[in-house]
């Protein structure tokens, strides 16, 4: 295994119009040895482009791509010492799973013919598909032909492991089920993984680190607590976590943050943090808001439209004066469509961002104790 890091890099498309297609630019990413990073974000934000250039199927146009201590740029694909799982699985129809697992050491590696069976046997038990060696892709399951992609990945005892959306195909039951086996097989291997998906959920409960992109751009690197708890812009706030965060676009006047219907008044850290703004975003998450008993300051009355009862919790999608946003609420709570609620936003957990710049302003801080008190912080 070993450690990567990308500095500086850009990858342009020139296309034919006079203006080139910017996929990456100016990304710069550390990843230890044997961490495990997600790459994710919208479509088109360049998450797939960078694992491509990271395997060397895309050239750089720019910057560096170094796999331990050594610049991988000019490396083919073969020479890079990686191995890549892809979407679609890439599994060779004509040949058993036996063979598909062997095929990449038999053309890239000296190892005998023993040799690279003792692998795939080995590999295959780890996997749970030592019975399946003798089956071709048509005859196995998607779980089963995912794992086949994925033992094949492995057998190569690579330096970094790079998957692309590699549980996209599969259904919602087996792709909770496999993120928990690939996470599990990480950390068993412990080889350095990058991962890309478009699904917050994988990047949340799967990674050491998350790397969030937006129009090839990279908005922030950190830990899942992190970047859902302190992020970086609004951008990042409304991508991770669902639902989306609430957001209320709002002027500083005063100690407080006002709109055509709302009035909010700030003290502490967060108002210290809007000081010399004059138009501010105000965020909330929500689960972090509260059904209140009683008025109060930081208390809003808000119509019901609609109900979404899930169980253990129920999505409440209200309109406050206009403004449409969803409160996540235990699920022995329910409230009838086309009623009133009293709503409070707890100022301790209020998210702000520059009008702007989106840029964060003041976020809430990552709990450490349930039973302690949150304070704000000002650290964006």
């Amino acid at each position: 295994m070993a450690d990567l890091e990308l500095r500086n890099l850009a990858k342009v498309y020139q296309t034919g119009s006079s203006n080139p297609v910017v996929g990456v630019e100016d990304l710069n990413i550390h990843l230890d040895e044997g961490n495990f990073l997600v790459l994710v974000g919208p479509s088109g934000c360049g998450k797939s482009t960078t694992l491509r250039t990271i395997a060397g199927l895309e050239h750089v146009t720019s910057g560096e791509v170094r796999i331990g201590d050594k610049v991988v740029n000019d490396l083919s694909p073969k020479d890079r010492d990686i191995a890549m799982v892809f979407q679609n699985y890439a599994l060779y129809p004509h040949m058993t799973a036996r063979e598909n697992m062997s095929f990449g050491l038999k053309m890239t590696t000296t190892l005998s013919d023993e040799e690279v069976s003792d692998r795939v046997e080995s590999v295959s038990e780890m996997m749970g598909i030592d019975d399946l060696l003798g089956d071709r892709p048509s005859e196995l399951s998607g779980g089963q032909q995912q794992r086949v992609a994925l033992g094949r990945a492995i057998v190569r005892e690579p330096e970094v492991f790079l998957l692309d959306e590699p549980l996209s195909n599969l259904d919602a039951k087996l792709r909770a089920h496999m993120r928990t086996e690939i996470q599990e097989l990480q950390e068993d291997l412990n080889i350095t993984t990058v991962y890309v998906t478009h699904d917050q959920t994988e990047a949340m409960t799967m990674g050491d680190k998350i790397a969030i992109l937006d129009q090839g751009e990279l908005q922030q690197v950190g830990t899942p607590l992190e970047c859902y708890y302190t992020p970086k812009n609004r951008f990042v706030a409304g991508f991770i976590g669902e639902p989306s965060m609430n957001f209320f676009d709002m002027r500083v006047e005063s100690d407080q943050l006002t709109n055509e219907r709302i009035e909010y008044p700030l003290s502490g850290a967060r108002l210290d943090s809007v000081r010399g703004e004059d138009r501010v975003t105000l965020g909330i998450r929500p689960e972090d808001i509260e059904i209140a008993d009683e008025p109060g300051e930081h208390t809003f009355t808000a119509d019901v439209r609609v109900v979404e009862p899930l169980g253990d919790i129920n999505y409440m999608h209200v309109d406050l004066d206009g403004n449409e946003m969803t409160v996540k609420v235990p699920g022995e709570h329910y409230a009838e469509e086309n009623t009133e609620v009293l709503l409070s936003f707890p100022e301790e957990k209020l998210h702000l961002f520059s009008g702007p710049t989106g840029e964060a302003l003041c976020n809430r801080s990552i709990p450490t104790d349930s039973s302690l008190p949150i304070e704000a912080t000002t650290e964006a």
